[in-house]
């Protein structure tokens, strides 16, 4: 994990007046599952349109193993592409349809009748060759897809939001397959999504992008429990943002009121922006807790409660498998080390997401 196949330095690529990749730079290493997240218009498919040539950037060069590929073309770099909409041949079978890359090289009958084969074990389609795409489900034809993808046993598999069309539980399972299919192949996966817990649920590697540059490179633990700025803690799954000034090490004054934490390094008195996760707001009872509120509504997500609580002004999000009724009045208790601390945006691309 520790080889660079894929190195892209100082990409940039503007549409028009736009932007897309502004002077973008980043690394995937050898059998990597590396997941780039982002919102519409972030640039993360046009970088996956780069590096699989069918792009070319403003300035800047894309290297695989140490070779220059900037300008090679598609058919000619080791690596292939799942796109995000359907791109079967819906007059041929499955069978000809996955050995459509081989047959252009001009491979054996017999050579591609085994490889197809093969092709067909390892996305669990056994059996389906002679089918035609038109009689298959929206999960079987985007593993056809992938079969088609990995036949020539690429060394790098680009896949740009491949699971979007499909529905939460079939999209689930081909998650796990994925993951799978990854670690039987042993090849390189990157992973376009602008869906969180995809990224979060698949990834070795989450970058997130917002506004053509990366926002933080970690994994997805350390990018959910330890985000770099506003952006990404809005981003990565639900959150409290505050407004906040750093009083001195370990003690943050969030809506007026001191809490403990265990941040160190913001200076003193410093305005600061604050991220407290709804799994980590604790109700406890009013005299018990930093500060005080009332239950405004409960939601009932399955295996928690989801509970809004004004307090000081502002609406808590608190998750827990025990519910408080609306209306209840709670303390609101928070663990020093579950109170993340960040600087403050020194650019626009580093604020918060503006949910759609």
């Amino acid at each position: 994990m520790n080889n660079k196949l894929i190195e892209m330095r100082s990409i940039s690529k503007t549409y028009h007046t736009r932007t897309v990749l502004d002077d973008f730079s980043l690394y995937v290493r050898e059998n990597e599952f590396l997941t780039l997240l982002g919102p519409s218009g972030c640039g993360k498919t046009t970088l996956l349109r780069i590096l699989g040539g069918f792009e070319t950037p403003d300035s800047g060069r894309v290297f695989f193993e140490g070779k220059d590929i900037t300008d090679l073309a598609p058919n000619k770099r080791p690596l292939n592409t799942v796109f995000q909409n359907d791109t079967i041949f819906y007059h041929m079978s499955v069978a000809d349809n996955i050995a459509f890359s081989l047959k252009i090289r001009g491979v054996s009958r017999a050579a591609i009748e085994d490889e197809v084969e093969k092709a067909l074990h390892l996305v669990g389609l056994d059996g389906y060759g002679d089918r035609m795409p038109d009689t298959m489900s929206g999960g079987q034809a985007q593993r056809v897809q992938i079969a088609r993808a990995i036949i020539s046993r690429p060394k790098v598999l680009l896949l740009d939001e491949p699971l979007s069309a499909l529905d939460l539980k079939l999209r689930q399972s081909m998650q796990y397959e994925l993951i799978r299919l990854k670690e039987e192949l042993g090849i390189t996966f990157i992973y376009v999504t602008h869906d969180q817990e995809e990224a979060l649920t698949m990834s070795d590697t989450v970058v997130v992008i917002n506004g053509g540059r990366i926002q933080q490179i970690g994994r997805p633990e350390d990018i959910y429990n330890e985000p770099q700025n506003a952006f990404t803690a809005d981003f990565i799954g639900d959150g409290n943002i505050f407004d906040a000034l750093m009083i001195r090490d370990e003690l943050v004054n969030i809506l007026g009121t001191d809490f403990p934490c265990v941040d160190v390094g913001f200076g003193q008195n410093n305005p600061v922006d604050v991220i407290i996760r709804p799994e980590d707001v604790e109700l406890v009872d009013p005299d018990k807790g930093t500060i005080r509120g009332v239950v405004t509504s409960v939601l009932f997500r399955g295996v928690h409660y989801e509970m809004d609580v004004l307090a000081h002004g502002y609406h808590w999000m608190a998750r827990s498998t025990r519910m408080v009724p609306e209306g209840t009045e709670v303390g609101i208790m928070i663990d020093p080390f579950n109170i993340q601390v960040m600087h403050k945006p020194t650019r626009p691309d580093q604020e918060t997401f503006t949910h759609a």
